[in-house]
């Protein structure tokens, strides 16, 4: 492809109704983006870098406050009550059932639930823009997809700040994923959102500090300015998904008060975290990752605290994920998965969160019953305000000093989850159905990072067994001739499977002993674009 706005060069194969993304006025604000806020995105990434030594040297974490007491400015009437959201990736199917599917809200993301191949950002954005204007159908197997006459309210997730877009470059750098996926998306729909009576609204993720979250406000004021917006058009709500977040998130509602809309409890993302940013601390071992519930203590601190901090200042808490997929052909692992949506939706709605998350539809109408049980007519609970919460630093550092058990089976678990999501992701999927579960990136990093964990302190399995990297790849050949009888297919397995490929990747970010990479989508990236050159 040619170069149209100056500067920029897209290298990316061509993608049907590409123009539409693509036109110059977007590219154009992709291009201030980077220009005015790339050096500041890089310093922030170098500081996250400084800030990891000072931990593995022994450093602690503790809280950054608001500069003073203040409240968030209203959300839009589409925002007030968002007591149920349903999450996904921007593929259109995807797009037009999750729409469709009863909940209050649809986020679709082009983050961790989506690999970032160009066609898959490029026909997301095209599948939005479709969806914005009630256009959007499908046609796959016979069956015929278009919008219901009531629809779910449309949030966009951008790529965090570490992600690069190489298929897309400024004088010969690639641009953040961030600035792409939001340039594009506001340029094209912040106008006709807003005739429609909703308007431009997204979920920010991976922030570690106020100063980030400055970032992206100023990244809303450049597009607000841009095209012609009000201040505060834009509304964000953030995933407090890392653990550096949760000590900051009375600042990080400060620096987004005219543009925040609440803060969301992320918790996969922020187990993997713990784990990153005190991998050099024996006693932050987690146990098996089915151990790690919400109700340990460190978990539940953090979301006691996220609800009681917005409320304070009038924003929404978002409960976190219920990634169960439900069963069509066995009635009682079915009935058992409902159970445990619905016990941990009515935790989240008695803790006073505004509403939460699922993965599939049929978890829509378990999570939304919970809701309703508590609310009632009520669009939220933000009037509640929590004055019973009291958490403090150590609070949130309270991983036991005497983990939990580390077995075989979870040990397995991680292992067959992190290679067989790293091969879906390698196919273009970065949501991927591992029994019973939808698994995304933060899954997957939980899976290779416990891995690399257990190897780095000597942890032993119950059985007496260290964790090593012998025994991690002894583990890897048997779970791979598992996968590949599940599927039953083995030249399907060795050609679109990629096993070789993909178990490479998960040994690179699970079993070098000393090196623990940022996050495995990096280096998967760079696969990807090999696969897809």
């Amino acid at each position: 492809m040619v170069m149209r706005t100056a500067g920029i060069q897209i290298a990316g194969p061509s993608v049907p109704r590409e123009e539409e993304a693509l036109a110059d006025g977007a590219l154009e604000l992709v291009a201030r983006l980077h220009h005015e806020l790339d050096d500041t995105r890089r310093g922030l990434l170098r500081r996250r870098s400084e800030r990891q030594a000072e931990i593995d040297a022994g450093g602690t974490l503790d809280f950054v406050g608001a500069p003073e007491e203040f409240r968030v400015a209203p959300v839009p009437a589409a925002l007030r009550d968002r007591r149920v959201e349903i999450t996904g990736p921007t593929s259109r199917k995807m797009v037009i059932n999750a729409l469709n599917s009863g909940a209050h809200g649809f986020m679709a993301d082009f983050e961790d639930s989506n690999s970032p191949y160009w066609d898959n950002m490029i026909r997301g954005q095209v599948n939005l823009a479709d969806a914005v204007r009630r256009t959007i159908e499908h046609d796959e197997d016979g069956k015929h997809y278009e919008l219901g006459e009531q629809t779910a309210v449309l949030l966009v997730r951008p790529r965090g700040l570490h992600l690069p877009e190489r298929h897309l470059r400024l004088d010969g750098e690639p641009v953040a994923g961030a600035f792409l996926d939001f340039g594009l998306y506001m340029h094209r729909n912040a106008e006709e959102l807003l005739r429609r009576g909703a308007g431009p609204l997204f979920y920010i993720p991976k922030l570690e500090t106020h100063l980030e979250a400055r970032l992206w406000r100023d990244a809303f004021i450049i597009a607000e300015d841009a095209l012609g917006l009000d201040r505060g058009t834009v509304k964000a709500t953030v995933l407090i998904e890392t653990m550096p977040a949760a000590f900051e998130m009375d600042a990080i509602l400060y620096e987004l008060r005219d543009h925040a809309a609440g803060l969301n409890a992320g918790r996969w993302d922020y187990i993997f975290s713990t784990i990153k940013r005190f991998r050099a601390r024996p006693e932050f071992v987690l146990p098996d990752r089915s151990a790690v519930t919400m109700t340990v203590p460190f978990m539940r601190a953090y979301t006691e605290l996220l609800v009681k901090t917005c409320h304070r200042h009038g924003a929404h808490a978002m409960g976190g994920m219920a990634a169960v997929i439900p069963s069509r052909t066995d009635e009682e692992a079915n009935r058992r998965a409902f159970e445990a949506v619905r016990a941990d939706k009515e935790r989240e709605a008695g803790d006073g969160f505004d509403g939460t998350w699922v993965a599939h539809p049929d978890s829509v109408p378990v999570a939304t019953e919970a809701f309703d049980e508590v609310l009632g007519d009520r669009p939220n609970q933000v009037d509640r305000q929590r004055e019973d919460v009291e958490v403090g630093a150590d609070d949130l550092l309270s991983v036991p000093e005497t983990p939990g058990e580390v077995t075989e089976a979870g040990l397995r678990s991680n292992v067959n989850v992190g290679i067989q999501y790293i091969s879906s992701w390698l196919r273009g999927n970065g949501a991927a159905g591992i029994y019973g579960l939808m698994e995304d990136a933060a899954t997957a990093e939980i899976s290779r990072a416990q891995v690399w964990q257990w190897i780095r302190h000597g942890q032993t399995l119950d059985d007496g067994r260290a964790v090593t990297p012998e025994l991690v790849r002894e583990l890897e050949v048997s779970e791979l001739e598992r996968i590949r009888g599940e599927i039953g297919d083995d030249e399907w397995f060795e050609t679109q499977g990629r096993p070789d490929l993909s178990r490479a990747v998960f040994e690179r970010v699970a079993l070098s002993r000393e090196e623990f990479v940022e996050f495995l989508t990096l280096p998967a990236y760079e696969e990807l674009l090999r696969l897809e050159g």
